[in-house]
């Protein structure tokens, strides 16, 4: 098995890259007029556009980074069983952003106590305060209370949240978990795959197979007799997450078992020849349900692995090889701060609304509204930059 001691600069490259995209795709709710192709597909459609692909890469890289951060800790000496709290810990901190968030949907501005903006501003406020990279050199007291005022400002927001109809108001439920609750589970059952197997390729292999064939089984009905305990124990997405995530890992573990030896000609026959193959498989499975992100089906799942092994591939030779990771320099931010890029809209948004901001309609319209989400995107990754210079960087 490969070291995983050094970290590879593609990886973060890849990761800034999906988060600008990310970020410029959840903002073109605001324009019109823009190619259908730019985004999501309806539930119904058998297609997937920009915005489909962009959350799958995302999975793709957690895969990716998980035996990096779990070898590192190996080589620290770390036992398993720290390793296992550490998983955990991220795990939780991602279900419970999950839950919020997904709950911020159907938020009851009438019913509640406070306006939707003002809670969602105090949410991801008590985020930053909880999970924060907190400098070393701040004293433990500090730190706990501040950590402490986070989880307050949580549970206070927990208590007065309302959501649904007004006169049929609910309170927080999980739902669908919310795409950082989508996260959690995958890394968790991912993680604990990587670790319990020491990254042994066959198993992690295996794995990636059992998840993809359990997504594939989930669409064909052959699982209709666990119905029964669906409600209580299911594997996230009917599989398709963690199946995204294993083809991070196992992409990582073929690449890195390779460069460690030196045989980068091999390692680029063997990623693509993976990849063109996952492509290949989505497109034979489409009569399976189609290709549709919103039902999760093993088509989409296997053409957005084929697409972000490929890609990643790219990356590899262009970063690592090349060395040209200063052509990305402007969104570095994005790869090294990403939760960070991810939750500052969520303040930006609500602030729009308080101060009354309002876009002129050529800035929301076509081309011109095209420029202006992905300008968004770059000022809110240079924010992330600027706040993570001052150490203002969430950390789990």
């Amino acid at each position: 098995m490969p070291s995983f001691k050094q970290r590879l600069a593609s990886i973060d490259v890849f990761r800034a890259l999906t988060m600008f995209l990310m970020i410029f795709v959840n903002d073109l709710w605001s324009l019109t007029n823009i190619p259908q192709w730019l985004e999501h597909t309806e539930a119904a459609e058998d297609g997937m556009g920009l915005a489909d692909v962009v959350f799958p890469a995302f999975l793709f890289i957690v895969g990716l980074s998980i035996p990096f951060a779990i070898g590192n800790r190996w080589s620290k000496g770390a036992s398993q069983t720290n390793i296992l709290g550490h998983i955990l810990v991220r795990s939780l901190a991602l279900l419970v952003m999950g839950l919020f968030h997904v709950n911020l949907e159907s938020y009851n501005s009438e019913a509640a106590l406070l306006p939707k903006t003002i809670w969602e501003i105090l949410l991801t406020i008590s985020f930053f305060l909880i999970w924060l990279d907190y400098s070393p050199t701040l004293s433990k007291q500090k730190r706990y209370l501040l950590q402490g005022a986070g989880i307050a400002l949580l549970a206070f927001l927990a208590i007065v949240y309302k959501g649904g109809e007004t006169g049929n108001t609910v309170w927080l439920q999980k739902h669908w978990w919310g795409i950082l609750g989508l996260i959690g589970w995958s890394y968790l059952l991912s993680s604990l795959v990587f670790l319990f197997t020491k990254g042994k390729l066959p198993l992690l292999i295996g794995a990636l197979v059992f998840f993809t064939l359990f997504n594939i089984a989930a669409h064909a009905g052959w699982l209709h007799w666990l119905q029964p305990v669906r409600p209580y124990i299911w594997i996230t997405g009917d599989g398709s997450s963690p199946a995204l995530t294993m083809a991070g890992i196992v992409t990582a573990v073929l690449y890195s078992s390779l460069a460690e030896k030196g045989r980068y000609n091999s390692c680029f026959i063997i990623l693509l020849v993976f990849g063109v193959v996952m492509l290949a498989g989505g497109f034979a499975v489409r009569p399976l349900g189609g290709i549709s992100k919103i039902r999760a089906t093993p088509s989409w799942v296997m053409i957005c692995t084929g697409i972000s092994i490929l890609f990643f591939t790219a990356l590899i030779w262009l970063v690592d090889r090349k060395h040209k990771q200063n052509w990305f320099a402007i969104i570095k931010p994005a790869g090294t701060s990403t939760l960070t890029a991810y939750l500052l809209p969520y303040i930006v948004y609500p602030l729009y609304v308080l101060i009354g901001i309002s876009f002129p309609v050529f800035l929301l319209n076509g081309f011109v509204g095209l420029l202006k989400s992905l300008v968004f995107a770059l000022l809110i990754i240079l924010l992330t930059g600027l706040l993570e210079k001052w150490r203002i960087r969430l950390k789990i």
